[in-house]
């Protein structure tokens, strides 16, 4: 099933996941038809996700389990721009103290940084949505960053769409940190330029060919927009119609679900 006009005439596609293609486990209408649309008629695409809890691997299984068959450099996430962020930055070796999942975790350490959980041993503080954090993590964190530790976010996402409804984001664990150090953290996800330049130059693209397809008119929408790419609003995830026509700037495009897409 081909993508239909104008949508197949873009050369280039950036796709959010959670809230697009799924709800958790479960997929979201006509997901895998999309994506194999894309793959058969060779269009480059990158799955571009402020989602930190899961590494490349991870998501080449959940989306495998739900008849997406793609490679690990397909996928893009906040995780990994922000270890590009702090490699740059912060260079290892750095004893990082995250309050976060395993994705940012795995993407550290691979990076040659050393994990802690002690604020006294921090030089570096991370982070990002946690779906297990504690008040006691939470609490080592706020005493590094008061003591002078850099703080990055991997993402701003306040919430979060699950299979059960709309529940907290990494953003929700940035407001928790901001309310406690009195602190605002570098912040690197989508909406922020750099992540849209670092995938841009992995798909090979340019702005102008570009589009990007997401839920949420904060992230997706507003950097899209920003990076110059046009973009497409999905409404099975963060969003509603109402919000997305009265969003500045406007998405080019607002569709029900990915079967708007497709002939």
């Amino acid at each position: 099933m081909p993508l239909k006009p104008p949508f197949s005439s873009l050369k280039a596609w950036l796709i959010d996941m959670d809230g697009v293609l799924y709800h958790g486990a479960r997929p979201l209408p006509a997901a895998s038809d999309f994506i194999h649309a894309l793959q058969e008629t060779h269009t480059p695409f990158l799955f571009l996700t402020n989602n930190a809890t899961r590494t490349p691997a991870a998501y080449v299984q959940r989306l495998g389990e739900m008849g997406i068959r793609v490679h690990e450099d397909a996928i893009f996430t906040s995780a990994l721009a922000t270890v590009y962020y702090v490699n740059k930055n912060f260079p290892p070796p750095r004893q990082v103290l995250v309050v976060g999942g395993d994705g940012i975790r795995v993407d550290l350490e691979e990076a040659g940084y050393r994990l802690t959980g002690q604020a006294d041993e921090a030089e570096l503080v991370v982070s990002a949505m946690d779906t297990e954090a504690n008040y006691a993590l939470c609490a080592e964190a706020t005493l590094a960053i008061r003591a002078g530790a850099p703080w990055v976010q991997t993402n701003p996402d306040r919430t979060f769409p699950s299979e059960r409804g709309i529940v907290p984001g990494a953003g929700a664990i940035q407001a928790f940190l901001e309310a406690a150090t009195d602190q605002t953290p570098i912040v690197i996800g989508k909406p922020q330029p750099g992540i849209f330049r670092q995938a841009l130059t992995i798909l090979g693209a340019r702005p102008e060919e570009t589009v990007m397809l997401g839920d949420r008119l904060e992230t997706d929408i507003l950097g899209g927009h920003r990076a110059g790419l046009k973009t497409i609003c999905v409404l099975t995830g963060i969003a509603s119609r109402e919000q997305a026509e009265a969003y500045d700037p406007r998405p080019d495009w607002i569709i029900e679900d990915l079967r708007a897409l497709l002939a």
